[in-house]
C-alpha cells in the first residue's frame, strides 16, 4: 500500500521546489517495521527517565554541586535534546505513519544531530580530564577543575562543535530540491537528504568526511588519558578511570568497528543493505542516551547517595 502511494504521489516526481520531505523507514521491510516501535519506545522512555532523574538529583542535592556532576548534567542535557529531536519522529512514523516533515524542520534536525553528537564526545573528554587530574594530581584538583573550568569547558564544547558543523545543514539547505522528496531513512541525515537534490553534492561529501574524521580523532585522546592513568601504581587508579570513561570507550570501539565494517564491505563491492545502515543510525541516537546516565552516573558512589537521600525525602 505504501509503495503504491509513493508511485502515485505527485510530489515524488514533481519539478516544483520541494517544501516538505517524506521519511521512509526501512524501505524493504515496510510490513514489519511497526514491531520495532516497542523496543524503541522502551529505550526512549528509559533514556528520558534516567537522564531526567540524573538532572533532578544533581540539581536538588547540594553535595553534588561539583565539576564532575556538572559535566554529567551537560551530558544528560545533550542526551535529552538528541532523543527529543530524533526519536519522537521515528516513533510517529512507526505508530501513526506520519512520514511528512517540513523543509525547515528537516534541516533543523540535521543541525542538532550533526552538532550535538560530537558535543557528547567532547563532554566525555572533559570528564576524562577531570578524573585524570583527580587521580594523578589530587592536591591540585580543587584549583584546576573549578567551577570556572566547567564553564569554560562547556562554552568551548558548544561553540567548537556548533561552528565546525553548522556548514553541514547549510550546505544541504542551499541545494536545489526540484525532484524527488522521499528520504530513504528515518531521520534527516545529511547525505540521505542532499542526494535528492538536482545539484552536485561533492562539497557536502568532502566537508562531512573532513569534519567527521577531525572530530573522531578527539575521541582517541581518551585512550592516551587512560594509558597515563594505568601507568600509575596508585591503588584503584585504573578502576576509578574505567568507572568514568569505560562506557564511552566501549561505545567508541563498537561504533568505530561498525564504521570500519561498512567501509570495508563497500570496498569489497558487497553493498550493505540500506535497512541495516538505517537501523544502526537510529541506535546511534538512542542507545548511548539510554546507557550514559546509568553507566556513567548512577554507578558513582556520590550520585547513588544523593539519589537515595532524595528518595527518602520524597523529592
Amino acid at each position: 500500500m505504501f509503495r503504491i502511494y509513493l508511485m502515485t504521489s505527485p510530489s515524488h516526481y514533481s519539478s516544483a521546489p520541494v517544501s516538505k520531505f517524506l521519511l521512509i523507514c526501512f524501505p524493504n521491510y515496510q510490513s514489519w517495521q511497526h514491531w520495532l516501535a516497542l523496543p524503541f519506545s522502551f529505550l526512549f522512555l528509559l533514556a528520558m527517565g534516567a537522564n531526567t532523574t540524573l538532572l533532578i538529583t544533581i540539581r536538588l542535592e547540594a553535595s553534588l554541586h561539583e565539576p564532575m556532576c556538572y559535566l554529567l548534567s551537560l551530558l544528560s542535557l545533550l542526551d535529552v535534546v538528541l532523543c527529543l529531536t530524533v526519536i519522537p519522529k521515528v516513533l510517529a512514523i512507526f505508530w501513526f505513519d506520519l512520514r511528512s516533515i517540513s523543509f525547515s524542520a528537516c534541516f533543523l534536525q540535521m543541525f542538532i544531530m550533526s552538532s550535538f553528537l560530537p558535543m557528547e564526545s567532547c563532554t566525555f573528554m572533559g570528564m576524562a580530564y577531570d578524573r585524570y587530574v583527580a587521580i594523578c594530581h589530587p592536591l591540585r584538583y580543587p584549583s584546576i577543575t573549578s567551577g570556572q573550568f566547567v564553564a569554560k569547558a562547556s562554552a568551548f564544547i558548544i561553540a567548537r562543535n556548533a561552528l565546525l558543523l553548522s556548514p553541514v545543514p547549510l550546505l544541504s539547505a542551499r541545494l536545489c530540491y526540484c525532484g524527488k522528496n522521499v528520504i530513504e531513512n528515518c531521520i534527516c541525515a545529511n547525505l540521505s537528504v542532499s542526494r535528492l537534490s538536482c545539484d552536485s553534492i561533492t562539497m557536502n561529501r568532502i566537508y562531512q568526511l573532513v569534519a567527521g574524521w577531525t572530530l573522531l580523532g578527539s575521541d582517541f585522546i581518551l585512550i592516551f588519558i587512560l594509558r597515563a592513568v594505568f601507568k600509575l601504581k596508585t591503588e584503584g587508579a585504573a578502576v576509578k578511570a574505567l568507572s568514568t570513561c569505560g562506557s564511552h570507550f566501549i561505545l567508541i570501539l563498537v561504533f568505530s568497528t561498525i564504521l570500519l565494517v561498512v567501509v570495508l564491505t563497500n570496498v569489497a563491492r558487497k553493498k550493505v543493505p540500506m535497512d541495516i545502515l538505517i537501523l544502526l543510525n537510529i541506535l546511534h541516537h538512542l542507545i548511548p542516551p539510554a546507557l550514559n546516565p546509568i553507566v556513567d552516573g548512577f554507578q558513582t558512589k556520590e550520585l547513588k547517595q544523593g539519589f537515595q537521600k532524595l528518595l527518602q525525602r520524597g523529592f
